[in-house]
């Protein structure tokens, strides 16, 4: 990465209030069911599409649609109209929730007696095993 790059990154990170600059690893993954906490969206529930680490967003689908207008495409292969899409939402307006209690919880970290890493929900208890990806 280059320089300016990186320093690119890092101020925008400092601007969204993220200590010094750094990205944080997320702890929610693809596929994990999430509650909005804060914004237009707050109460609604989702699954995460995908994540965006660098940035600290996520992608939930039926969370912040927005609509984009486009343009038809020059030779006729891209037809124009009103495409709604879902936009990213910031990692710390949403909460994990927990399989076992269906209710958002903050999670802590631990290991397995197997060494395999595990997030434990707080509410309950529960442990659940995360895979590597």
């Amino acid at each position: 990465m280059s320089q300016t790059a990186l320093h690119k990154r890092r101020t925008t990170l400092l601007h969204e209030g993220w200590a010094y600059g750094k990205v944080r690893d997320l702890d929610i993954r693809s596929d994990d069911t999430i509650e909005v906490i804060a914004g237009k969206d707050k109460g609604k529930r989702g699954v995460v599409e995908r994540t965006q680490p660098d940035r600290q967003r996520i992608v939930v689908r039926g969370i912040n649609t927005l609509k984009r207008h486009t343009k038809a495409g020059v030779k006729g292969t891209l037809q124009g109209g009103i495409v709604d899409f879902n936009a990213p939402i910031a990692y710390s307006n949403v909460m994990l929730v927990c399989n076992k209690c269906n209710k958002p919880t903050r999670i802590g970290h631990g290991v397995d007696e197997n060494g395999t890493s595990v997030v434990v929900c707080k509410k309950c208890g529960e442990r659940h095993v995360r895979s590597a990806s």
